[in-house]
């Protein structure tokens, strides 16, 4: 009889062990979808604070017409780019190209860089870039926090029994980090 209760101590102890590691599978993986949708967050007020930029550059470069239509388009990609990290981090390093461009041509307009709204609407940006930056560094925090637990064992077994899978990390391409080139 001694031994049944053994047993039964050992099952629950079992049971309740993989309930507990289950458990902390689904509340890593909720992380993870919690830091991408601040990324999008984040992404969104970046575009919705474009159209007003490229309006107040507009006034003072009104013949620099690709740059701002490559940045408009750059724009609606980013806001229609599918919701999966991939998608998102391409759509968005163009975007990034798109307005240094933008900011490169306030290098060639005194006026424009002494306009108090153009800078308002550049610090505004330039803190919404730290806030994506800070919110991609969390979501790749979390997707690497969920695969470390998700490649362990015995957490591997209980993962296998549900359905639990790698998610993609947030990177930038190589072709973001150059400096892009404006030619007037």
């Amino acid at each position: 009889m001694t031994g049944l209760y053994v047993v039964l101590g050992v099952v629950a102890l079992l049971v309740v062990f993989g309930i507990s590691q289950y458990n902390k599978l689904v509340r890593l993986n909720v992380a993870v979808d919690e830091g991408f949708a601040q990324i999008e967050v984040q992404l969104q007020r970046r575009a919705d604070l474009i159209p007003n930029l490229v309006e107040t550059v507009k006034g003072y470069a009104a013949h620099e017409k690709s740059t701002f239509e490559a940045v408009i388009n750059a724009r609606n990609a980013a806001v229609a780019a599918p919701s999966a990290p991939e998608s998102q981090a391409q759509a968005n390093n163009a975007l990034t190209g798109a307005l240094r461009q933008l900011f490169a041509l306030s290098e060639a307009y005194p006026d424009l860089k002494a306009n108090q709204n153009f800078l308002a609407l550049q610090e505004e940006l330039t803190s919404t870039e730290s806030r994506v930056a800070y919110a991609r560094q969390f979501y790749n925090d979390s997707v690497l926090g969920y695969h470390n637990q998700l490649d362990t064992f015995p957490t591997i077994l209980i993962a296998k029994l549900g359905t639990f899978a790698h998610r993609e990390f947030f990177e930038a391409e190589d072709s973001a980090k150059i400096p892009p080139t404006v030619k007037f």
